[in-house]
């Protein structure tokens, strides 16, 4: 049995989320063991596929006052030098720039008297993430695995990001192909910070930009567009139809058009996507 003394992860990849400590089998470590912990990182103790203490940057001498919550499960006495088992992982916090998105399958749009009454929206672009809670992150996708990179987790991005867009551009109320670009021109404002906030709150991710190019529509019947929407998201653009409704945003069609997501919008999307918050804070008030 090897008892890991000193350890720390300097040779970190550019798209690199994740890195266990060992690569192979669990580590065995005991009080007086040091982690060092590098700039944007942060080191987690993982025991029985539970994520545990967290260390921030700086070295670290194990003891029961940095890691409380591993040694009171494993029983140890704070001078106790039994060595134990756990995985460390140290968790990239860097900013991953320049990872490609696009529409597939393409978003639906309603054109009501428009065409065939539907249309399907494509767009490609890039978007900027970073980690913004480590212990979300490794639940969710780093216990277990030697190493996590952009590539393991790119269809997870994709398909979370395309969701999301999908239902607050549906829910916006826009109704034509310039109304849907001026909703997506708003990247930087109500629109990137409402898809951050459903990433940090699924994936412990948030998304620091995202560029976007105009949409490419393609005609659709009205039929066709449940094809491209879950049961659950179609509910939650109804919810958040509802919500720009009693806000009595009537013009926010033309109001997207020409400066993107409007006031109303930015106010009520917390609520429409995420009613069981909404209605806590109403019985507090």
């Amino acid at each position: 049995m090897r008892i890991i003394d000193v350890i720390d992860h300097t040779n970190v990849m550019d798209d690199e989320f994740t890195y266990r400590e060992p690569q192979r089998g669990s580590g065995d470590w005991r009080f007086g063991s040091q982690v060092i912990v590098g700039e944007s990182q942060v080191a987690v103790f993982v025991r029985g596929g539970e994520a545990l203490d967290a260390l921030q940057t700086g070295r670290h001498t194990l003891s029961v006052a940095n890691i409380p919550i591993l040694a009171g499960l494993i029983g140890l006495a704070t001078s106790g030098r039994t060595p134990f088992t756990a995985d460390l992982y140290f968790i990239n916090l860097k900013d991953m720039p320049q990872i490609g998105w696009g529409t597939n399958p393409p978003i639906p749009l309603e054109t009501p008297g428009k065409g065939m009454g539907a249309v399907l929206l494509s767009t490609h672009g890039t978007m900027n993430i970073s980690i913004s809670d480590p212990m979300r992150f490794l639940k969710k996708f780093g216990v277990g695995k030697p190493i996590t990179r952009v590539g393991d987790m790119k269809n997870a991005l994709q398909t979370k990001l395309l969701g999301e867009l999908t239902v607050l551009l549906m829910g916006s109320g826009v109704q034509s192909v310039p109304e849907a670009n001026g909703f997506l021109s708003d990247v930087e404002g109500a629109t990137l910070s409402a898809l951050s906030q459903q990433f940090e709150d699924e994936f412990g991710i948030k998304i620091t930009s995202l560029d976007a190019n105009p949409f490419q529509a393609k005609q659709a019947s009205a039929d066709e567009l449940m094809n491209y929407v879950s049961l659950e998201n179609y509910e939650r653009i109804k919810r958040l139809q509802i919500a720009e409704t009693a806000a009595g945003n009537e013009g926010v069609g033309g109001a997207l058009a020409g400066a993107g997501v409007g006031f109303g919008v930015g106010q009520n999307i917390g609520g429409a996507l995420n009613p069981e918050a909404a209605q806590a804070q109403a019985m507090q008030q």
